[in-house]
């Protein structure tokens, strides 16, 4: 199998810290948005979030992987995925430690930090609010996850279907676990950052040269 070469396991390694880092993401972003529910809703909501999650990111893997091998499409990949590493970036500064707290508290529906309420101080919101901004959400993170796992497992397919399927169990399984881990050690994030910029880096130099033969074949004699 390709994951047992060097570089297939190097790839692993790769998909494996942009999966860690990105369900951290896409599980505060989802307890953020239950967080204004009452507390019988907000399990249902979180639920909604995840099935989303999983459907999204096996619909994207299926499309993403045979659009990327359209000459220019990993070049605009690259770019997207790099504006991505920015909005990561910006977030990273921002810190947002009062939201995050919320959302971990909703995600495990337990008051942590001893304050009398879980995920309080956060708006009201009806389930449907809830719903809608955690699958737009979901639209938006899915698209990142896929987009950075199929660029650094690009040339080894058996690295792309862990990835797919590890991404779909850390956001199932331990997404809650994971996002207060990175709320934690904050150098796991940026070490995940580091990595997606990586990628996105590649798939730019590679889509650009893609690019390049091509117009230069499209250009030569007929």
């Amino acid at each position: 199998m390709e994951i047992f070469t060097y570089a297939g396991l190097v790839a692993l390694l790769q998909v494996v810290a942009i999966d860690l880092v990105l369900a951290g993401d896409n599980a505060v972003v989802i307890g953020l948005a239950a967080a204004g529910l009452p507390k019988e809703q907000r399990n249902r909501a979180i639920l909604v979030g995840i099935l989303a999650a999983t459907a999204l990111r096996i619909l994207f893997a299926t499309v993403t992987t045979q659009l990327l091998a359209i000459t220019g499409l990993l070049l605009a990949g690259g770019i997207l995925l790099l504006w991505v590493c920015w909005k990561m970036w910006r977030e990273l500064r921002a810190g947002h430690a009062a939201e995050s707290q919320a959302a971990e508290e909703a995600l495990a529906g337990a008051d942590l930090n001893a304050d009398g309420t879980v995920a309080g101080g956060i708006p009201r919101k009806t389930f449907a609010q809830a719903a809608t901004q955690i699958v737009v959400a979901d639209v938006s993170m899915s698209l990142d996850n896929v987009l950075a796992v199929a660029g650094a497992a690009r040339e080894h397919f058996s690295v792309l279907v862990i990835g797919l399927v590890l991404s779909i169990a850390l956001m199932g399984l331990a997404s809650t676990v994971i996002a207060r881990l990175i709320a934690r050690h904050r150098w796991i994030a940026y070490l995940g950052l580091l990595i997606i910029l990586y990628v996105a880096l590649r798939m730019i130099w590679e889509g650009w040269h893609e690019v390049e033969v091509g117009v230069l074949a499209w250009a030569g004699p007929h």
